[in-house]
C-alpha cells in the first residue's frame, strides 16, 4: 500500500491536518484536529497503509512538570 502521513500544523484557533500535503479543514483547537487525523488514520490502516501521525509539542501543557527546579 504505502504510508498515509498526517502531521497536525497551525496556532491556537486555527488547527490544520496536512496529510500527504494537503489541507482542507480548520480546527479550532489542536484536540479537534488529533481526532480528526485519528479518524482518518484509523480508515487508512483498515485500508492496509501504513499509518504516521505528528502532534506539534504545546508550549503550555496542562499538568506539565516544570523542569526548572
Amino acid at each position: 500500500m504505502g504510508l498515509a502521513a498526517y502531521d497536525i500544523v497551525g496556532r491556537d484557533g486555527a488547527w490544520h491536518v496536512d496529510h500527504d500535503g494537503e489541507i482542507r479543514n480548520t480546527y479550532q483547537t489542536k484536540e479537534a484536529a488529533f481526532e480528526a487525523a485519528v479518524a482518518a488514520a484509523s480508515l487508512a490502516m483498515r485500508q492496509g497503509h501504513s499509518v504516521r501521525l505528528t502532534v506539534p509539542e504545546s508550549e503550555n501543557t496542562v499538568g506539565a512538570e516544570n523542569s526548572g527546579g
